[in-house]
């Protein structure tokens, strides 16, 4: 045996010891081990403020932490509660009244696809000052021409977006969702995993993961990424025949195709502690369906009531 192939009993269990070690470490960039999960779920569970367009941030707020949610996820973009041109001037005022009410922000959805746009530095900076961690950035659409080298311009643009969003202080989540470039998931992993952990990573949708692939594909997908997964998106669904064919339906949590305590022990195996945040993309029962807040509010308190059940039992 040469020497460079000899191994004393002491080398052996030092290298053992450091490969348990490296193995119980995640690549969050936070160095979490993810060998036992935590007694409890610490992450904030966030109310999605794109279901409640009509309310003031104080009163959504408020009304949102009497039912126990601990942030809220908000919407920065055209036709939400902050306008991106105007980001700089009302993304201070809207986070210092949410905060107010006792919650926090530790995300924005946007729709920001480059760092060449105008309204891309005053977002990302502006939410890097306020101290909010996470932002989604928009979707990438193919134009199914040439598949290879739509990915490589959109690797390009995502590229330059999380860098300037690291200048800014803040980790960017890119969202798998139905009939966008990373629905599937392996098509955007190409352009997201050699990326640094600590800045760029994946805003994880199961309802799209499901809907893309339902029967093992989904469970593929969250072991696969679960070690860089930024915040989770919440909804249910289930597949539906109408008049113009098979079409996916969206339903309160639990009442779909969504295996909830399987998703949530492999998230507390990877020990996920990020933003959750609460989507409520059905009709709400009531006079008004969505149109009237009263009635999106109940059907959150149900939403809500389900997820902390399932995530209690997954982190205990």
């Amino acid at each position: 045996m040469g020497p460079e192939l000899k191994l004393t009993r002491r080398g052996f269990v030092k290298m053992t010891a450091g490969a348990m070690t490296m193995t119980a470490v995640s690549s969050h960039g936070r160095g979490t081990p993810i060998m036992t999960p935590p007694a409890r779920f610490q992450g904030p569970l966030c109310f999605f403020s794109k279901h409640l367009p009509g309310m003031e941030c104080s009163a959504m707020a408020k009304a949102l932490k009497s039912m126990g949610f601990a942030g809220v996820d908000l919407t920065v973009r055209p036709g939400g509660h902050v306008l991106p041109e105007r980001a700089a001037e009302d993304m201070p005022k809207a986070v210092a009244a949410i905060r107010e009410a006792g919650l926090s922000v530790p995300m924005i959805t946007t729709e920001l696809l480059s760092a060449s746009n105008p309204t891309a530095k005053p977002i990302l900076c502006t939410a890097g000052s306020l101290g909010i961690p996470f932002f989604k950035a928009g979707y990438y659409k193919y134009d199914f021409k040439d598949i290879l080298q739509e990915l490589e311009k959109c690797g390009a643009d995502f590229r330059q977006l999380v860098d300037l969003a690291r200048q800014c202080g803040v980790q960017t989540g890119y969202h798998n969702h139905t009939n966008n470039m990373g629905a599937p998931v392996w098509d955007m992993a190409r352009i997201i995993e050699p990326l640094d952990p600590k800045w760029a990573g994946y805003y994880f949708d199961v309802r799209h993961a499901v809907a893309e692939g339902g029967g093992s594909a989904w469970r593929i997908a969250t072991k696969m990424i679960a070690p860089r997964i930024k915040m989770i998106a919440v909804k249910d669904f289930y597949w539906a025949k109408g008049p113009k064919g098979w079409r996916t339906q969206d339903c309160p949590l639990g009442e779909g195709m969504l295996d909830w305590k399987e998703f949530f022990r492999m998230l507390a195996a990877a020990n996920f502690q990020g933003p959750v945040s609460l989507h409520q993309e059905y009709e709400p029962p009531g006079e008004g369906g969505n149109k009237n807040p009263d009635n999106v509010l109940a059907a959150a308190r149900k939403d809500f009531d389900f997820l902390k059940a399932r995530i209690a039992e997954a982190y205990s």
